[in-house]
């Protein structure tokens, strides 16, 4: 098991941040996120869009906070890395918003972003979505940071307006949010490296990048991001959509010859998934547990 840092994982966060740009990885079960620490990163990132996908169903607000916030307790415990989670909408308005916070901070996550859609949500990078009032929208910022434990526990506001009410009004809320008591401010769905450049010229504020694939915004690079001022770098499905490409491949592969010879040098192997797991440290407190027989003992 990972050792508890000292600091609270919203400290570690901001922490991370505030030395950054910091490069985020979307963690689509606990294991990947021990698998990312390992690696270096220094924060991980719960995805709504993988964690519905990864259930079958699309991101449309369908999973309840009860299961967002199941997922992340169990990311939480695997790594010492702080955890950002996708919070969607709150889970209803205000005071559904200062339930949210509260089991996400109590799952040991460092902190939520919150989205200013409305029900039905959508993927921040399709059509047909509509945005509350910015007064709405304030009003559950107020609400999550007055719900929090611990001040450093982080609150981002997300701000979707871009698609819907165009590029000022994103800009507008934005500064708003920050009014309301917002750490940070996550711009979905920019459509332009100048529209990057230019909200983060614009807004004085720690600022989220959403590098996601196949969506409305260009992909650019941690280190470009980080010289306009965005201080976290999101790529949320970055992972998820190459492990699941290359489980199509392989089950294709399977299905056609019937045995899996040809995947085995694209696999982890068995003594790699043990050492990621700390299979023998298992092993020897178990054997820990039970004493050291007597000699000749059974």
């Amino acid at each position: 098991m990972p050792a508890t840092p000292s600091l609270s994982p919203g400290r570690r966060l901001r922490d991370a941040w505030s030395s950054g740009p910091v490069a985020i990885p979307g963690v689509f079960n606990p294991l990947v996120a021990k698998m990312a620490e390992r690696l270096g990163f220094q924060a991980v990132y719960l995805s709504g869009g993988a964690l519905s996908a990864g259930n079958g169903v699309p991101d449309i607000g369908l999973l309840t906070l009860t299961e967002f916030v199941q997922a992340a307790q169990l990311t939480a415990q695997a790594t010492t890395l702080p955890l950002l989670c996708d919070a969607d909408t709150g889970f209803g308005e205000s005071l559904n918003v200062e339930r949210t916070v509260r089991l996400f901070e109590a799952a040991g996550v460092a902190g939520i972003h919150l989205e200013d859609q409305e029900m039905p949500k959508r993927c921040g990078h399709l059509s047909g979505k509509s945005v509350v009032s910015t007064e709405a929208m304030c009003a559950k910022i107020r609400s999550a940071c007055a719900a929090r434990k611990n001040k450093d526990f982080v609150i981002i506001a997300r701000t979707d307006a871009r698609g819907v009410t165009g590029f000022p009004d994103a800009l507008e809320r934005a500064h708003r949010y920050m009014a309301a008591g917002a750490d940070a401010i996550f711009p979905e769905g920019l459509q332009a490296a100048d529209e990057f450049e230019e909200f983060a010229r614009e807004m004085v504020a720690p600022l989220l990048a959403n590098m996601t694939e196949f969506g409305k915004s260009p992909l650019l690079d941690v280190k470009t991001l980080g010289a306009m001022g965005y201080k976290m770098i999101l790529f949320p499905l970055t992972a998820f959509r190459t492990a699941m490409k290359a489980a199509e491949d392989t089950l294709r592969d399977l299905l056609a010859n019937g045995v899996q010879t040809a995947s085995i040098p694209k696999m982890q192997t068995r003594a790699e998934l043990y050492d990621l797991l700390g299979y023998t440290g298992y092993e020897a407190r178990d054997k820990a547990y039970f004493g050291t027989p007597p000699e000749g003992g059974s």
